[in-house]
């Protein structure tokens, strides 16, 4: 029989392959490729790239400045905490972990409702690039946590 390994254990490299698409080669011929969908690491790096340029982009203000670095610490820690979760050390780290991102990235999503609200800020740059990612990312980790929990019993 054989012994079952908890993921925790292995890094995976979280990516679904997508549709075959079609790649043009120099010499003219053609060759069928298929396209990756994500990697949630690459995720996690285009998303904190944007923060970095939207709190770079924020009003030169004593609360713009205050939102700036509370969204600059939330918002791109979830990449080196994803780091932390690929490394765990056992199923309770790894779920701990989990939750350790979930929580960042959901006080990043309160900040981004602020920079919003208030008019005062600016119009910062991917601000509904922020937005929609960061919604999407709080999913893939509630159903991950969500996933583990229910291999873990």
């Amino acid at each position: 029989m054989r012994k079952k390994t908890p993921n925790a254990q292995h890094r995976t490299p979280n990516i679904e392959f997508g549709k075959w698409r079609v790649a043009e080669l120099p010499d003219g011929r053609y060759k069928f490729k298929r396209e990756h969908l994500y990697d949630l690491e690459d995720r996690l790096l285009e998303f904190a790239a944007n923060i970095i340029e939207l709190t770079e982009s924020l009003e030169n203000t004593r609360a713009g400045n205050h939102v700036a670095g509370q969204l600059l610490r939330c918002g791109t820690s979830s990449l080196s905490n994803h780091g932390e979760v690929e490394a765990a050390e056992s199923r309770r780290d790894f779920l701990h972990k989990l939750r350790i991102c979930l929580k960042e990235l959901l006080e990043t999503k309160r900040w981004l409702r602020l920079v919003g609200r208030v008019k005062k800020l600016g119009s910062p740059a991917n601000f509904t690039i922020c937005i929609n990612e960061i919604e999407q990312l709080i999913r893939i980790f509630v159903a991950s946590i969500r996933t583990a929990e229910r291999n873990a019993k």
